[in-house]
Formats: C-alpha cells, sequence, structure tokens
C-alpha cells in the first residue's frame, strides 16, 4: 500500500504553478535554462518547460545534469556546453529537495559559471536540510520522519508522489 502524497492532477497543477512563478522571476529574460537532474528531475524540467511554453514567449531551453547522488563529489556532467548557458538565467531542478546534498553540489556546479539570475525548484520539499540550501520555487513542502522516503514515479501514463 503506497500512501499517495500527490496525484497526477495535482502534479500537473503544482507543475503549471511553478511555471508561471518562473515566468514572472524571468519576464525580462528572452530565454531561461531549465536544468534538470538527472532521471526525475530532467522529467520534472521537461514537464516545466511544456508549461512555460504554452504560457509565456520565453525560450526554453533544457540541460540535464548528471550527479551521482550516492557520491556527489564525483564529476558533474550536463548536456549542454557551459558557454550554452553562460549569462543567462537558469533554474535547477529536481524532483524531491531531502537532504539537499544533491542540489547544493548542482549549485556548487553552476556557480563557476556566470549567470544572469539563478534559481531552484522541487516538486516536494521535505525539509531535511543538512545543507544551506532552499528550493526558491517548489510544488509541496512536508514535513517527514526521517525514516520516510517520498519517491516520485513519472510514467508513460501515470505521475505520482508517494510516501514509504
Amino acid at each position: 500500500m503506497k500512501n499517495i502524497i500527490l496525484t497526477q492532477s495535482q502534479i500537473q497543477h503544482k507543475t503549471k504553478r511553478i511555471a508561471y512563478q518562473i515566468y514572472e522571476t524571468f519576464v525580462d529574460e528572452n530565454e531561461v535554462v531549465l536544468a534538470g537532474i538527472a532521471n526525475s528531475g530532467y522529467i520534472f524540467a521537461q514537464k516545466i518547460a511544456a508549461e512555460l511554453e504554452k504560457i509565456s514567449d520565453l525560450k526554453v531551453i533544457l540541460c540535464e545534469v548528471k550527479i551521482n547522488k550516492n557520491n556527489p563529489q564525483d564529476q558533474i556532467t550536463t548536456s549542454l556546453k557551459t558557454e550554452d548557458y553562460e549569462n543567462k538565467g537558469l533554474v535547477l531542478v529536481d524532483d524531491v529537495l531531502n537532504s539537499g546534498t544533491t542540489l547544493i553540489y548542482g549549485v556548487k556546479y553552476f556557480l563557476d559559471v556566470p549567470l544572469k539570475k539563478f534559481k531552484t525548484a522541487v516538486l516536494v520539499d521535505r525539509n531535511h536540510k543538512k545543507y544551506p540550501v532552499k528550493a526558491d520555487f517548489k510544488g509541496i513542502s512536508l514535513s517527514t520522519s526521517l525514516l520516510e522516503h517520498i519517491q516520485v514515479v513519472f510514467e508513460e501514463n501515470d505521475e505520482y508522489a508517494y510516501l514509504s
């Protein structure tokens, strides 16, 4: 039995709301880079990009960020060259902000690049941070126990987030 915390329609609603918040933040820009952390974060970035393209004339550039979640000090790679996001607005996107480890190493990676604006977005913020990192845009904040785990599922015909 899975304890569903977000249904497909709730995820769609939160995605749309985050897209509007990103648009409001980057309204004075021509383009924005959505850098999704590999796997679920990148899928979530794609969903935000689709909503942004519906509501704005911002050019959205998608970038996949590969971070070893078990050893975030390993080399981080992106699907774009540094020049592709230099001097642009960038939003680092992940599905769940748990301890903040993955997000802080992602932020650290992009700090070496001159950016116009730099924000973070997550679908679920768990409030269990080891590092001083926050999500500028978040779908939902949950206070959970450290023993609980949140999983976001993005399948072709089904999306949901659950607590286990």
